[in-house]
């Protein structure tokens, strides 16, 4: 065979081995998914995570063409979910829908996680940016975040806070450190049981997510005081940040559709688009407002890139609020 047709050869049989890796990456969106898709939830049932997650699970049907069926997995602040989730075959029928920020904050909350999420966890979509909100009861007479920092300073030790995730945990933490207060932290793994014992003023003050939180506002039953974000969010501009209020607090959440590391890239492209057809509607904005959050659309490659980023973002935060590792 001559330079020149060994070259041809050579340039054709390339351009061939091309065309049949993006024939076979093809294949597999266009066979995804085989059979019914399952939605893991790291909180219980009817909490505010679970509302958001079923649905998602209630958009994701007509395009998945499968039944979608939401598995509540809860304890450890989410470390059971998310192990559960990184180790299921890595085919896109398992979809982690979940804090990605609390994912991050727990690689530093825990001295062995279950799981290297940053390495087992492939972020697919991202969903919203979100706050964590302090609140207290509707019958407290605490009006301002000044208001409750000065009974809490009285009671000293005697006051008691209550958290249910790992962003609430490292802002209730650093709400005492900045604040100077002796409050202790009681750990509740859902918030209608912490939601329950501040109606009956067994807790003085909650730190509690967005869709929990804001929806207790809403009927009457909490009073929110300030959010963790260092801006005001669109959904929230009507409740002071943390640093408005002279606590110099910036944590912003977020939530993502999550897959095991290993999973496909085309099945991985398939579920970003469909999320962010979602994410991009009006009908999903109202949806996420109404939970103090603002809706995110990003490419899943930007979006595993910021939560490699975000890992090491948190295990500052962590140390800022000295925390100690657990386990």
């Amino acid at each position: 065979m001559t330079g020149m047709s060994r070259r041809h050869f050579n340039i054709g049989a390339s351009a061939g081995l091309t065309a049949t890796a993006l024939g076979a990456r093809g294949a597999v969106a266009q066979a995804y998914p085989t059979q019914d898709v399952h939605f893991v939830c790291s909180s219980a049932p009817g909490s505010g995570a679970d509302v958001l997650v079923r649905y998602f699970a209630e958009k994701m049907r007509p395009y998945l063409n499968r039944a979608v069926i939401v598995e509540n997995r809860v304890g450890a602040l989410g470390n059971i979910a998310t192990e559960y989730a990184a180790r299921a075959k890595p085919d896109g029928h398992t979809i982690y829908i979940a804090g990605a920020s609390a994912l991050s904050a727990n690689m530093h909350l825990f001295k062995k996680p279950p799981v290297d999420v940053g390495k087992a966890i492939q972020i697919v979509a991202t969903i919203n940016k979100q706050p964590t909100l302090l609140g207290v009861a509707a019958s407290s007479p605490y009006q301002s975040v000044q208001d409750l920092t000065a009974a809490m300073k009285a009671k000293g030790d005697k006051a008691t806070y209550a958290t249910v995730h790992p962003v609430s945990k490292i802002m209730g933490e650093l709400y005492k450190q900045k604040a100077g207060l002796s409050s202790v932290e009681v750990t509740y793994r859902a918030s209608g049981d912490a939601l329950n014992d501040l109606t009956s003023g067994n807790i003085d003050y909650i730190m509690i997510d967005n869709v929990a939180g804001m929806a207790q506002h809403r009927a009457g039953r909490l009073r929110m005081l300030a959010v963790s974000t260092g801006d005001r969010l669109g959904a929230t501009g009507d409740i002071k940040t943390m640093s408005e209020q002279g606590i110099d607090i910036d944590l912003t959440g977020w939530w993502a559709a999550m897959v095991p590391s290993a999973t496909p890239k085309p099945v991985v492209e398939q579920l970003n688009a469909w999320f962010n057809a979602i994410v991009g509607t009006e009908e999903t904005k109202k949806f996420l407002n109404e939970f103090a959050s603002d809706p995110w659309v990003s490419k899943a490659d930007d979006a595993q890139a910021f939560f490699l980023q975000q890992i090491d973002a948190w295990g500052g935060y962590v140390r800022t609020a000295k925390i100690e590792p657990q386990g």
